[in-house]
């Protein structure tokens, strides 16, 4: 598929450990970490190329691990989503996180 400079760009930008192409392999991944990692313009770029539905998407079942809590607060708050709610976790088979307590708790 034949991607615009621009969109390269940012994709390169954004996915810095791999190739631009592979990130515009898995729109969804790329936006995930784009809305965790992308400058204010890098955004507005995406734009262009992904809806809000896209967006809202990645929002809905993010990839655990990519978000923090401020960017999961903004993104959530930008498309309505309140109360936020808690930060996506890591399921790890066998384990009952119940019983694993959290390093990084909110600040209160």
């Amino acid at each position: 598929m034949t991607y615009s400079h621009e969109l390269l760009t940012v994709a390169t930008r954004i996915f810095w450990f791999g190739t631009s192409e592979a990130a515009l392999e898995f729109p969804l991944r790329l936006l995930t970490y784009a809305m965790r990692y992308a400058s204010d313009e890098d955004i507005e770029i995406l734009r262009k190329y992904f809806s809000d539905a896209d967006f809202t998407t990645v929002r809905d079942d993010p990839a655990p691990g990519i978000f923090d809590r401020g960017s999961w607060v903004k993104w959530n708050e930008r498309y309505g989503r309140t109360p936020v709610p808690t930060l996506p976790k890591r399921r790890i088979p066998c384990v009952d996180p119940a019983k694993v307590p959290d390093f990084f708790p909110g600040k209160s």
